[in-house]
């Protein structure tokens, strides 16, 4: 531990803060890689007592993930007086600019938690469930009618809409509403076939 004096914080306060350093931390490396003992000592407190807040080093880890889905969840919940337009474009502004205002983060959290640590797989899992089930949501404001497979291709577009923030180029000023357009256009085409499965043609 540094020669840093430890700031009086009162319990919540300091579990609050040590997970704001892990999600900090977690922009330039895997979570795998996440040093409760460099956590620590940014805290300025020591190794032990980062355990009186956490039950194990998964503890912690759960609890640094578990803060960055939420920010992902509130990010791609748009306000539910829009328009069914207004809202599905809402969501995807959401999730476009958090993935490139977070994109290392991102990376680490859909990349690369889930098959490092199995212990966080169920919370990353929920968080794409959840803004997949934003994506059925939004074909219904659309006025659109609930089909099989609809949760399969909610999915995949997700899966579609990840790998293109991701990994989009984003130093061009108008960057942001490239990619919104782009992944809105991957919405109407790939859900679209949902509604028009004359369009396969037969083998």
């Amino acid at each position: 531990m540094s020669g840093k004096r430890a700031t009086r914080l009162t319990p919540d306060q300091r579990r609050e803060q040590l997970v704001e350093i892990g999600r900090e931390m977690l922009a330039g490396r895997s979570l795998d890689a996440l040093s409760t003992d460099e956590v620590a000592r940014r805290a300025g407190i020591s190794r032990g007592l980062l355990f009186h807040y956490f039950d194990s080093k998964h503890d912690f880890y759960r609890a640094v993930v578990r803060a960055e889905c939420d920010r992902l969840t509130a990010a791609t919940e748009p306000d539910a007086a829009l328009g069914p337009v207004e809202w599905l474009r809402a969501f995807i502004a959401g999730f476009v600019g958090y993935v490139l205002e977070h994109r290392e983060v991102y990376r680490a959290l859909v990349r690369g938690a889930a098959g490092s640590h199995p212990v966080v797989a169920d919370i990353v899992g929920e968080t794409r469930r959840t803004l997949a089930g934003r994506v059925c949501e939004g074909r219904r404001r659309l006025g659109l009618p609930d089909v099989p497979r609809l949760e399969l291709a909610s999915g995949a577009w997700m899966a579609f809409a990840e790998e293109a923030v991701a990994n989009w180029p984003a130093a061009d000023a108008d960057a942001r509403e490239e990619i919104c357009a782009f992944v809105e256009a991957g919405f109407v085409g790939l859900l679209g076939l949902l509604d028009r499965p004359a369009a396969l043609t037969p083998r």
